[in-house]
């Protein structure tokens, strides 16, 4: 299968016996950057894929924009590699916080923001939606089900946003953050209401992820995988439910259980 996701590349495979030709399917990563105003802000590495969705979203996390309708233009070169991006309201002064080190509490609760431009995003949830333990199950396997790149290759991960009847939308890209940034770019792309949303993830549930979780605005996330420290202070001061290990029999819930109920 040749796609924007993936590649065929000729390998050599040792299966224990003997060496064997063949062709396997491997994660295209490239390079965007990100020209804002006419400025370089930023260059990612990649899945080209929903592009227009990752420069969006991106945008939103770092605080650049709050709405889809701050954006004047935006055009993608994906041949080059770039993404020229012009606001309505011209930001230069954004370019002194992005991804500058912050010091500082977060909800007044003693934990810390690493960065500047989280302070601006990041989200108190305070949704009563609630799910129980067979939502968690099903959803965590329909991501998994509808995986097929990561089946192919092993080489991405995959975010999906859910209400408890099963996936509203997925997406796939070599970094968890971009698939986390396409999630966010769609919403606001297409103005969707977030009130009755949880965010299912294939990877760990990192400080990084959890924050975007909360710029999304999404009060559960759900992940077959591990948390951090950082994630769960987080989590619990911003009022995210995080659950990881989703696994066939069971799984752990990390922060603000009353979300899960039997």
């Amino acid at each position: 299968m040749l796609n924007e996701i993936t590649t065929s590349q000729h390998i050599v495979k040792y299966n224990g016996l003997t060496f064997i030709e063949e062709e396997d399917n491997i994660a295209v990563e490239s390079a965007l950057t990100i020209i804002l105003d006419g400025e370089e802000f930023a260059t990612m590495v990649c899945t080209p894929s929903k592009l227009k969705e990752l420069v969006v979203g991106f945008l939103a996390s770092e605080g650049v924009i709050r709405v889809f309708q701050d954006i004047l233009s935006i055009q993608i070169d994906e041949g080059k590699g770039f993404a020229y991006v012009e606001l309505v309201k011209k930001q230069s002064n954004q370019k002194n916080f992005h991804s500058k080190r912050f010091i500082g509490s977060c909800c007044g609760k003693g934990r810390q923001f690493y960065f500047h431009n989280d302070v601006m995003t990041a989200k108190t949830i305070l949704t009563k939606l609630t799910i129980t333990p067979e939502h968690c199950h099903q959803l965590m396997t329909q991501l998994q089900e509808s995986s097929v790149e990561f089946q192919e290759t092993g080489g991405v991960h995959n975010a999906a946003l859910c209400t408890k009847d099963g996936i509203v939308i997925s997406r796939t890209d070599i970094g968890r953050h971009n698939a986390l940034d396409k999630l966010f770019g769609y919403c606001l792309i297409h103005k969707i209401s977030l009130k009755d949303k949880i965010l299912a993830f294939s990877g760990r549930i990192s400080s990084e992820v959890l924050l975007k979780a909360a710029k999304i605005g999404v009060g559960i996330i759900l992940s077959k995988s591990a948390p951090t420290n950082l994630a769960l202070s987080l989590a619990e001061d911003l009022g995210i439910t995080a659950v990881g290990f989703i696994r066939r029999r069971g799984f752990n819930v990390y922060t603000h259980q009353e979300r899960i109920q039997g």
